[in-house]
């Protein structure tokens, strides 16, 4: 039974439970050729921390506290890469997905409680791609916000639009909206011009700067935002399209290949999220401008304040570019959900109709009830739900990697145990704080 198949029309394999081995790898090729025909994964997982919930989240930090909070990027990002990290290996060494791994280790009952919880990450970041593709159609071409949430329902034609298509193909595609975005920032702050002391003084960790207790929402978005829970399942699962040989050396091999990999395409990713919050810090911040929370008011800030119409231009199209690369691989990543933890196969552009049609119920009520004003908080909102999301996935993934039984001698030793359990209850206290503050607030 194939995944993304109509009901008169045969396609060929696009999900990666269809492709698993598709790309061969042999040990007896040159090094370059090797990293190449590994290299795809990473992207694919990059595309999700540039999505426009990151836009929201950077871009109020550096609009209210210019480069305060740079480091919460930057070890947002590092933490990504480990986890990303754990998820591959455990992809490559046990052939089984996170979701899978979840099936057939827990009860019923926690299984299902897990996939309900990875089903609600993937709806908070559907429900930010369709705001940020909707605002990016609204600025760029005049349209409604509510006609740009309307629209974005026919993204489903993308997803048809590549059936037949193999799984490199996707990864192209993925490459050139990923590269879209890069340019488009990198003239901007060329543009700009930022202030390169200021932003290396930003990298060094300052936790003093969260006591403001909407720099520690903030922080939490960029955290929720950058280390999103459903990747962890995606990764494992698409980095098995990869066939590599099942002696010890070679798998050893792949999984540094595939390490390599995600560190270069998380890096690219941290470099665009770094680049979004450097941008909103040097535009607005530094010229009193402390109150920009909405990215549409960013966009209409850069021409005045830049000094041209091409800035806000490129600004748009990175959005656009941003919101439909994350469609791709939300898609991808609710397929194997449903086939991990509840071993259940629909077809993919029904499975697409689905999360965008949750996701759309509560974006035109947002946008109806709040108009423009409310669109900021709403993305900010996702990328904190996003955040409380996380412990659900990373508990899991630290307890399946740590396994002798399952990992073999590719099992977690004791630094990296120590490290990720450090980051799970650190995230873990922190959603808690949050939640504690916001009901004392309240």
């Amino acid at each position: 039974m194939t995944f993304f198949r109509l009901p008169t029309t045969a396609t060929a394999p696009f999900c990666p439970s269809e492709v698993r081995g598709s790309v061969q790898i042999s040990s007896a090729s040159p090094l370059w050729t090797r990293l190449l025909k590994t290299a795809g994964p990473g992207l694919l997982i990059a595309v999700g921390y540039m999505d426009p919930g990151n836009w929201a989240t950077d871009i109020e930090a550096g609009s209210r506290y210019g480069y305060a909070l740079l480091w919460v990027v930057l070890l947002s990002s590092l933490s990504a890469m480990l986890l990303q990290t754990l998820s591959l290996r455990l992809g490559l060494v046990s052939q089984l997905d996170l979701a899978q791994a979840c099936r057939q280790h827990y009860s019923p009952a926690k299984n299902k409680a897990l996939w309900l919880m990875a089903e609600i990450s993937i709806i908070a970041c559907d429900l930010a791609e369709v705001l940020g593709s909707a605002l990016a159609l609204h600025l760029l071409f005049g349209i409604s916000l509510l006609s740009g949430v309307a629209i974005t329902a026919f993204d489903t034609l993308i997803v048809l639009g590549l059936q037949g298509k193999g799984f490199r193909q996707v990864e192209a595609i993925v490459l050139g909206l990923i590269a879209t975005i890069g340019l488009c920032f990198a003239v901007e702050l060329i543009m700009v011009g930022p202030d390169w002391a200021a932003v290396t003084k930003g990298l060094m960790p300052k936790p003093q700067s969260l006591q403001d207790s909407h720099a520690l929402l903030l922080a939490i978005g960029i955290l929720g935002a950058t280390v999103m829970p459903h990747n962890l399942y995606l990764h494992s699962s698409i980095v098995q399209t990869r066939h590599v040989a099942r002696d010890k050396s070679q798998l050893k091999s792949v999984i540094t290949l595939s390490t390599w990999d995600t560190v270069i395409s998380l890096s690219f990713a941290l470099l665009v999220n770094a680049a979004i919050l450097i941008l909103a810090a040097s535009a607005f911040h530094s010229t009193g401008h402390n109150d920009v929370s909405e990215i549409q008011d960013a966009y209409h800030l850069l021409d005045p304040l830049v000094g041209g119409a091409l800035a806000s231009i490129l600004f748009g199209l990175a959005l656009l570019a941003s919101g439909q690369s994350s469609t791709l691989t939300g898609t991808i990543a609710g397929q194997i959900l449903l086939e991990g933890f509840m071993n259940l196969k629909i077809p993919c552009w029904q499975r697409r109709l689905i999360t965008r049609a949750l996701a759309l119920v509560p974006a035109f009520i947002g946008v109806y009830l709040l108009g423009e004003s409310g669109i900021g908080t709403l993305l900010v909102a996702s990328q904190v739900v996003l955040s409380f999301q996380l412990p659900f996935a990373i508990w899991p993934l630290i307890r399946f990697t740590s396994d002798k039984k399952l990992m073999g001698d590719f099992a977690n030793n004791t630094p990296i145990k120590l490290i990720t359990w450090c980051l799970f209850t650190l995230i873990s206290v922190a959603n808690i704080y949050l939640l504690v503050r916001f009901v004392f607030d309240a």
